[in-house]
């Protein structure tokens, strides 16, 4: 999740793009976001071995997903996502679950500060912060 979250943070400066991925062993899932005219469009690959995967460009995936949405909505919608998987684990209870991977915090506080600032979005919060 801290990828998806700080991913998403990079596209309020000057980055123009962001790729993560998420390990499903032996495959990668590859997620890329484009930021263009306010609106986020994400594609997410399939690789079949992520042994070899990062080597390799986008188009030697498959596509999964791709849609795209308003900057705003899609910010938003991460930030629920977060705050969902905080009031579902708590941050002790994700630790236990992703051993090796704290709950994003500051990330999380972090583009909750950049989407309040920058965006326009008539969606409700009232999200807590850790």
């Amino acid at each position: 999740m801290a990828d998806l979250v700080a991913g998403t943070s990079e596209l309020y400066g000057q980055k123009r793009s962001a790729r993560f991925f998420f390990d499903a062993e032996p495959q990668e899932l590859r997620w890329a976001l484009r930021s263009a005219d306010g609106a986020i469009n994400v594609t997410i690959y399939k690789f079949p071995d992520i042994a070899v995967s990062p080597d390799l460009p986008d188009s030697d995936g498959t596509v999964m997903w791709q849609s795209t949405h308003p900057r705003p909505t899609f910010a938003h919608t991460v930030l629920v996502a977060a705050h969902t998987v905080l009031k579902e684990h708590g941050e002790t209870g994700y630790l236990t679950k992703w051993a090796m991977h704290p709950y994003p915090v500051a990330l999380v506080q972090d583009l909750r500060r950049l989407h309040m600032r920058d965006d326009v979005c008539n969606l409700p919060h009232d999200l807590s912060c850790p």
